[in-house]
């Protein structure tokens, strides 16, 4: 009975192991929303980190957390660090691209909770007299991702936090028209 068991539990654990190796080799996380104002009046607010703290979602998951701006002020080569409780970790964010009042590319380094590196980018289009903002992040998928992807959705869980700091930075960039 027992050799039966153990049987079963490791054909189980073969099939999911086989059913992760199944899974694409990279994603993608995207969001978007409308926001009537224009791109420059947008632009600045995601170009410069010390304007994240007026729209991020992680700002307020941890209102002691470290911060540590270098670089750049703005644009290509500004970096943000930062160490804080559970809900945040530590990281480290640097503009790759900047090109103004349409597009910011990041290069995302997570130290903790887990280690990853991903690229976040937004993307700014302006359409009848407002700005279609789309969030992004993507990357590679390793396989321990693969496997958690299995029984919890990044998509689900990161989207809410895009769709609350897309939500937040409207709010900020229409009440500043």
């Amino acid at each position: 009975m027992l050799r039966r068991i153990t049987g079963v539990l490791l054909l189980a654990l073969a099939l999911v192991l086989g059913w992760a190796a199944t899974q694409p080799d990279s994603f993608r996380i995207e969001r978007k929303i409308t926001i009537d104002a224009p791109p420059a009046r947008i632009f600045p607010l995601i170009n410069d980190y010390r304007g994240w703290a007026l729209w991020s979602p992680w700002e307020k998951k941890d209102p002691a957390m470290k911060r540590t701006h270098s670089g750049a002020d703005t644009g290509v080569g500004a970096v943000y660090e930062w160490s804080g409780n559970s809900e945040v970790g530590s990281g480290r964010m640097e503009i790759i691209q900047s090109v103004p009042d349409s597009r910011i590319a990041i290069d995302l380094h997570f130290m903790t909770p887990f280690e990853a590196r991903n690229t976040t980018e937004f993307m700014l289009e302006p359409k009848d007299g407002g700005t279609v903002v789309t969030w992004a992040m993507f990357g590679p998928s390793p396989f321990i991702s693969k496997l958690m992807g299995l029984f919890m959705s990044m998509d689900t869980m990161v989207g809410g936090d895009f769709e609350a700091g897309l939500a937040a930075l409207k709010a900020r960039s229409e009440q500043d028209g």
